[in-house]
């Protein structure tokens, strides 16, 4: 699936005008379907509806199911594929079955309201915060520090894996890293929620849960629900090149993550577990 369209447009520069062509990322539905129950009892239910960049969809679901608490194990899932009687018209490669194993229980009420995909859900902060706390494990107290030289030079590092960001400028990025600044892991999407997805899934489906010493690299702004996933993934330290707001700063402090915003090649800001930070 393609992760870029062509377009025409009109250059606008100073008093000067030309056609010419360009290049948009590819922003798609895709609908997540969950199978469950006994054999020979098996039910669906639609769980979700996300606007993706098509490409890694396996990963982007079954993280969706693990930081949302629906699923603890690659082991408790059997497939996950394209729905193969749903048409081009009707949504082609855009609908993906999650397949539970017979043995796990799946009740979708429980969590239908647990179910949302950006920070404009207007959820209750408090509300919110008492959800994290049912779904996640506190974060592993692993002896993780990472030098401020290291830090500073996650942004290009990162910048550097975007290649469909490169042609379009339209794309959002995370990446995993070490403590010694080298990057394990990365993902691209049109949604930043999505591209977090992505990674962790893709360390559900490798045995790499939790990710207790690893360091997570974000694009964009810390929202609220990027710590609540990263949480969910054991991850001690996330950075990212925005600002964080209130509540993803209380989140952090609940659960003893260091959050460090306004990444730059020469300064940074460290909102919570400053000790994690070293010269």
């Amino acid at each position: 699936m393609d992760r870029v369209n062509p377009v025409n447009i009109k250059r606008y520069t100073n008093t000067r005008q030309a056609n010419a062509p360009d290049l948009v990322v590819v922003e798609e539905p895709l609908e997540i379907r969950v199978g469950y129950g006994l054999e020979g009892q098996r039910q669906q239910e639609t769980i979700t509806v996300t606007m993706r960049t098509p490409g890694d969809d396996e990963h982007l679901c079954l993280g969706f199911l693990y930081s949302e608490g629906a699923i603890n194990t690659a082991e408790q899932v059997v497939s996950a594929k394209y729905c193969r009687n749903v048409t081009v018209e009707d949504g082609g490669n855009n609908v993906m079955r999650i397949e539970l194993s017979p043995d796990m229980p799946f009740t979708p009420r429980n969590f239908q309201r647990n179910f949302y995909t950006n920070s404009s859900c207007g959820v209750c902060g408090k509300a919110s915060i008492e959800h994290v706390k049912q779904l996640c494990a506190p974060i592993a107290m692993l002896p993780v520090e990472v030098p401020r030289q290291i830090i500073t030079g996650f942004p290009a590092a990162l910048a550097a894996t975007q290649d469909v960001f490169k042609h379009t400028g339209g794309l959002h990025a995370c990446g995993l890293f070490d403590s010694q600044g080298t990057m394990l892991l990365h993902k691209e999407d049109v949604g930043r929620h999505n591209a977090l997805d992505k990674l962790i899934g893709n360390l559900l489906v490798t045995g790499a849960l939790p990710a207790s010493d690893k360091i997570l690299m974000l694009s964009g702004r810390i929202s609220f629900e990027l710590v609540q996933k990263a949480i969910k993934a054991g991850v001690p330290v996330i950075a990212a090149v925005g600002a964080p707001s209130s509540l993803s700063v209380t989140l952090a402090k609940e659960y003893g993550v260091t959050l460090v915003g306004f990444l730059k090649d020469q300064s940074f800001n460290v909102y919570t577990g400053f000790e994690r930070i070293i010269d």
